[in-house]
Order: C-alpha cells, then structure tokens, then sequence
C-alpha cells in the first residue's frame, strides 16, 4: 500500500490541530493587550502641568496658606519656600503632629529666624489660628527679632523633666529646636543628670535669657 497519502493525511491533521489550539490558548482582545494591561498607566502630561502650575503660583493679597491641612504644592507657594523644603514640613507634621504657631514650625530643619518673619502673615494653623495667634507665637515673635526677652509663659500642664524628656518633648518647647534638644541629650549623656534647671546655662546655644525663659516650663528631678 502506498504510504504517501497516509503521509499527507496525518500532516494535514497535525496543522489543523495546531491551528485549532492556537485559536483556543490565545487570550481574547487584540495582540499586545495583556502586555500592556500590566504596565503602568501613562502619566497625564496636562494633569502634570497643573500641578507645576499650582506650586508656583504666588499667594494672593491676604492668601494664607494652613500648613497643617495643605499640600507639599500648596505650602511649595510660600515665600523663600521650594518643594524640597515643603516636603519636610509635611513630614514633620506627619510625624510629629500639628503644627500650634510659628515657634513649632521652628522644628523643621530649614526654617530658621529669618523665614518665620518672612512667613508670619502668610501661614495660618488650622485650628490653631493664623501665623499671629496660637499658643507658643510669642516665643516665635521673639526669635524672629533676634532676643529672648523675658515673658509670662503660659505653662503646660506638667513640667518638662530634664532628666528623663526625650527630643520630641524637648522640640515642643518654644526656643527648643532639634540641635538644641540634641545638645541637652548629649550633655546628660555626658555630665551626669541635671542638678537644677539653671544648669541648662552650661549647654552649648542656651543663653542665660532662653535659660530663663523656659525655667517655668522645666524640672530638673
């Protein structure tokens, strides 16, 4: 028997096979767009425009911006304020919570005398009231003209203990930013437990006026 058709029958078998799983294995849609399902969706360039916009438009006669609430852009609009420096005071207030005035908003690194007078009408604190008003913006107004004069503090509801306060409570006071709590950690580090408040004088960057400022809001046990 001649075996040449047998040949062709079964090769002609074997592709209608392989033509009929093809149809049933590939996936539906056109080609390419499972692919493209698992890549990341395209970044809208008008959407991206907006947003640099909205960092560089200037603030508004009288605008305010609440940098308890706002954006990383938002706050980017302030005077002397770039994205980098507006990211970390997100941060911090991520991390640390509201800010209560100006002399909190000292913690973050970058903002020094100079800025807070620049950003006193500008910034608003949520519930805390504007850049003027709020616990702690006396102390701000202070700093932000170069003295430590000598006020009524409005004490908190317990003493800070020198001895035992960690940097994030050391922060909180007003004329305390993260290099002088630092500088208070290291001393008790190095000398022993304060005696008395007073002592505080003999810590690197607290001058006998800032000593005396925060003598209320201290213990020393």
């Amino acid at each position: 028997m001649n075996r040449e058709p047998r040949a062709i029958l079964l090769l002609l078998s074997l592709a209608v096979a392989g033509h009929t799983a093809r149809l049933l294995l590939r996936p539906a849609g056109p080609p390419g767009e499972l692919l493209a399902s698992n890549q990341s969706p395209a970044i809208d360039p008008a959407r991206q425009r907006a947003r640099g916009e909205r960092a560089v438009r200037p603030l508004g006669p009288g605008e305010r911006i609440d940098v308890n609430s706002a954006s990383a852009e938002e706050i980017a609009r302030l005077p002397r304020v770039g994205m980098s420096l507006a990211k970390r005071i997100v941060s911090d207030r991520v991390a640390r919570g509201p800010f209560r005035g100006l002399a909190e908003l000292d913690r973050v690194p970058g903002v020094g005398p100079a800025l807070l007078r620049t950003l006193s009408e500008r910034v608003s604190f949520g519930a805390f009231g504007a850049g003027q008003s709020g616990p702690g913006n006396g102390a701000a107004n202070n700093r932000m003209s170069g003295t430590y004069a000598e006020q009524p503090q409005a004490s908190p509801v317990a003493p800070v203990d020198l001895n035992s306060a960690l940097e994030a409570d050391l922060v909180a006071l007003p004329g305390i930013g993260p290099a002088r709590a630092r500088a208070i950690l290291a001393y008790r580090r190095e000398n022993g437990p304060f005696a008395a408040v007073s002592d505080l004088g003999r810590v690197p960057g607290f001058s006998q006026r800032l000593v005396a400022r925060l003598t209320p809001l201290l213990v020393a046990r």
